[in-house]
């Protein structure tokens, strides 16, 4: 029999990819790239009755949500040539309530959070009918159950995607995040009183379960985010590109005119990095990877498709110092926490995908978390320096770029000329932000923003580096140098320059054979900006 679905690198002179599609039976259909995870959905629908999964956005939680939908329907031809064929044999049909919360993330009234849930069973109701005293989504939720149950002698399946949509915009209004969740609480609280009548129930979202405790009466929601049986789910892994994907990488090689093995190491520096568990393999962002082959470009991608405000509301919100997320040693109590306990942004870091596991110390019972790859770090910064610096109307990258190229030609005064030019238009203080108007007169102010800009070209920099005699303000190193910055406010570039020999910040670098350059930098309160740079050891 002729599968109906061309699977990856099948066929790769005519390959469909399903930029945006998140419908299974779509992919299927129109014979789209579609790496094969059905076995792992199989498995996900025979292991609980109710079950939850975090992943972060545009990480293939609908696409997965779709393909439930679509096993629980029996809807056998769609699976023809996949892996769930030699898994399932009864293909029993189900009635299915798929909704998708995503639709109710910009409401801002509880009346709205009302109506949205209302149109979102409506579909059921003409189906199912009406009963009496359904004032609220949750009791025509569970009218709707109920009626399904009784008409077609089956327990019903409910698959929610994304259920912390309408409520994280929210974490930053207290009142309204209450009544938000008391609308959310009555809702989903039906799937527990409705138990018998319930087949099987699959929540998703990014944030975890207990968060906002609207699901404190399913006591036995099971958790499978961070499982090492469900951790390649979602995503696509470095054996599936490494096999199945190979004929697109070296489509892609070729469109670019490098080598597959380039390409390869290039894919893999920018969209690969997730773990989910301690025992996870390699995870790359799918959304990002199909992107990638279907435009014939690797850029940054997960970003356009639109920047959680929350995230950074609760950064500000708990002071979160950006110097200090890379390569955290944390216990999983600090990250894997429901927001009413949370004491730090992290969490939110970890579970909307800022931030993954990098490593885990059984002994220690330590998880090392950091930026999972090139796209997700420069992106994340470019937003800070908008968001959390109000670097507002300004070409970041555009600066970033020619700064860096100074750096390769060796042109550091030209450098400094654009860092000096570049700092005199920020921050925009026209918001009347003073916490941040007295940020700028401290030198770590301008330590953060130096580490974001070389942060955003992975270049390693590091700030306040300890040595016997004190800390230097940065140090960056690259290919062919090592850079020692020390920073003054309102005092001179000559005092940096000799605050460098007298503590002896050079040293521990000389024997890397590599020139060791010292900047001493001196910025004015004032002007918010570069007053004064010296340069030693320049010519090499």
């Amino acid at each position: 029999m002729e599968k109906p679905i061309i699977f990856a690198g099948e066929n790769p002179d005519d390959m469909n990819y399903p930029i945006g599609i998140q419908t299974f039976s779509e992919i299927t259909k129109n014979e789209y790239v579609y790496v094969d995870k059905t076995d792992l959905v199989w498995k996900l629908a025979h292991s609980s009755k109710y079950i939850f999964l975090s992943r972060p956005r545009r990480f293939g939680k609908s696409l997965l949500c779709s393909t439930l939908a679509s096993y629980f329907r029996g809807e056998k031809e769609l699976f023809e040539g996949l892996r769930i064929m030699d898994l399932e044999k009864d293909w029993e049909s189900y009635p299915v309530f798929h909704i998708d919360l995503s639709v109710a993330k910009a409401q801002i009234s509880v009346e709205g959070l009302q109506t949205v849930l209302f149109r979102l069973l409506e579909p059921y109701k003409e189906k199912y009918g009406e009963g009496a005293y359904e004032i609220t989504p949750g009791t025509r939720f569970s009218g709707l159950i109920q009626r399904a149950y009784q008409r077609t002698g089956k327990q019903v399946v409910v698959i929610i995607d994304e259920y912390d949509a309408p409520l994280l915009d929210k974490l930053h209004e207290t009142a309204l995040l209450e009544a938000f969740r008391t609308v959310m609480q009555e809702f989903f609280v039906q799937l527990k009183a409705n138990e018998a009548m319930v087949r099987f129930c699959f929540i998703t979202g990014i944030t975890k379960f207990a968060q906002l405790s609207i699901f404190s009466t399913i006591n036995n929601l099971r958790n499978v985010s961070m499982e090492p049986a469900f951790a390649a789910i979602c995503g696509i892994t470095k054996e599936e590109l490494e096999t199945v994907l190979v004929p697109n990488i070296e489509e892609l090689a070729e469109a670019n005119q490098w080598t597959t093995e380039d390409t390869l190491q290039k894919l893999k520096l920018q969209y690969d990095g997730y773990h989910f568990c301690s025992k996870s393999p390699d995870i790359f962002n799918p959304f990002s990877l199909m992107y990638a082959f279907g435009t014939g470009d690797i850029g940054n991608y997960w970003f356009t498709s639109g920047t959680p405000s929350f995230l950074f509301r609760q950064m500000r919100k708990y002071n979160t110092n950006i110097l200090e997320l890379d390569k955290l040693e944390v216990s999983s109590s600090q990250f894997d926490v429901p927001t009413e306990a949370m004491t730090s942004a992290l969490p939110l870091l970890y579970q909307s995908g800022y931030l993954t596991i990098k490593s885990f110390d059984y002994d220690a019972q330590l998880y090392t978390l950091d930026f999972p790859n090139a796209e997700v770090k420069v992106g994340f910064l470019e937003n800070f320096l908008v968001t959390m610096m109000e670097v507002k109307g300004k070409d970041t990258q555009g600066f970033a770029s020619r700064f860096y190229k100074s750096l390769l030609l060796h042109d550091l005064d030209g450098a400094m000329r654009l860092m000096q030019s570049f700092f005199a238009s920020i921050p925009y203080l026209d918001h009347g932000n003073k916490d941040l108007d007295e940020l700028t007169r401290f030198e770590a102010y301008y330590e953060v923003l130096m580490y974001v800009i070389f942060s955003i070209f992975n270049c390693r920099v590091f700030t306040q580096v300890k040595t016997a005699l004190g800390k230097a303000d940065v140090v960056v190193f690259m290919n062919d140098a090592t850079y020692v910055m020390e920073l003054k406010i309102n005092g001179t570039a000559q005092e940096a320059l000799e605050q460098i020999d007298t503590k002896n910040y050079a040293i521990p670098y000389q024997e890397t054979g590599l020139p060791v350059v010292k900047i001493g930098i001196a910025f004015s309160k004032e002007t918010r900006t570069v007053s004064d740079w010296m340069i030693e050891n320049k010519e090499h």
